[in-house]
């Protein structure tokens, strides 16, 4: 039953999202500036019959969220930067495992301890692999509480297509606001075969789930296996939006907390009758690089907007090879206004062709 609630805040927007995916296991621990979410699924899950744990750390609730998913049940974690640090062995072993599990990093200042202000400092961790080996999370970058929860449900239903450990990236802004929110529950979950799932063996042959490969030619086929895996994401999965860019000469690119402030930016251009458009990656690991490179085409010039040093710049880079690009970056501390963002479309705009 859809159920329009005047304003939800997004942490709880994601652990709505959750529940009504059908996720009954949560394994977590608190952490600034997403306690929201393990607090709300604390109240709910024992109510659904479900499981609530708080783990005596990180390292421990990464562990048991492999443990339980490998059972074939939906479960998730959330954390905020250093927290996911920890977790990086972990989820290490949960990608070579190959077991779908759902994890949201409301990112915080760093590096470090750094602050609980908002950033988009956890880029490279998220969609190059934070821990080791070779392998890639399917990223998804929310821009509003209504995709928060939106994309929550969706993230469970690619976790289980894929196999695939799969991440929810906010960060403090998009967690701790409140807006307005449609809560859709899907009228049929979507799931997967689960054949690979520890159930008990009786009666059947044993199912092995391991990241461990010690024979001969044995690991290397199964990094070719996981990496046709990823290579299938890129063709099937890349979500974006597309902001006044069919006439656009200049597209501002932009994820998450960042994009929103620079869609004002950009509607303040519009207004002054300058032709500036908005992309925004919605997946950032599969990147949406086919798109980028058609815009790259017809020849606009991009400026790119980050809550952070430059990181989403190098995937821009790689995409649009030798278009100008310029960028603004606003590390951790304060966030940059839509006046601060025009002024240098503005600036921008106007130098085009000088160089």
């Amino acid at each position: 039953m859809t159920e329009k609630l005047d304003l939800v805040k997004g942490n709880e927007a994601v652990a709505m999202g959750a529940l009504d995916a059908g996720c009954l296991y949560y394994f977590g621990y608190p952490i600034t500036p997403q306690s929201d979410i393990p607090e709300y699924l604390s109240y709910y899950l024992p109510k659904l019959g479900g499981e609530f744990v708080q783990a005596e750390s990180e390292v421990a609730a990464i562990n048991m969220l492999l443990g339980a998913a490998a059972t074939g049940v939906r479960a998730m974690t959330s954390s905020s930067s250093p927290g996911i640090s920890l977790m990086q062995e972990g989820l290490s072993y949960i990608a070579g495992s190959e077991i779908p599990i759902v994890i949201v990093n409301m990112s915080r200042s760093g590096p470090g301890l750094g602050g609980i202000a908002p950033s988009q400092g956890d880029y490279f961790q998220a969609v190059k692999g934070g821990g080791h080996g070779d392998y890639h999370l399917l990223v998804l970058a929310p821009a509003s509480v209504q995709e928060l929860y939106d994309l929550t449900i969706i993230a469970f239903e690619l976790a289980e297509k894929y196999r695939n450990p799969t991440m929810i990236l906010g960060d403090a802004m998009v967690g701790q606001m409140k807006e307005p929110l449609l809560r859709k529950p899907p009228e049929q979950i979507v799931e997967f075969p689960k054949d690979w799932a520890l159930t008990g063996a009786k009666g059947r042959p044993q199912r092995v789930l391991k990241s461990l490969y010690l024979k001969d030619g044995e690991l290397t086929a199964h990094n070719w296996k996981l990496s046709k895996k990823y290579e299938a994401m890129k063709r099937e999965e890349i979500r974006f939006e597309e902001v006044f860019t069919e006439d656009a000469e200049l597209v501002v690119v932009a994820f998450g907390s960042a994009a929103r402030i620079c869609r004002t930016a950009v509607m303040m251009a519009r207004g002054r009758g300058m032709k500036v458009g908005l992309f925004r990656p919605i997946t950032l690991f599969p990147y949406p690089e086919p798109q980028m490179i058609h815009l790259a085409e017809r020849g606009v010039d991009f400026f790119v907007v980050e809550l952070n040093t430059g990181q989403m710049l190098e995937d821009v880079k790689i995409a649009v090879q030798k278009r100008d690009i310029k960028f603004f970056g606003k590390p951790p501390g304060t966030l940059p206004t839509p006046e601060e963002i025009f002024a240098e479309i503005d600036r921008i705009y106007s130098s085009r062709g000088e160089n």
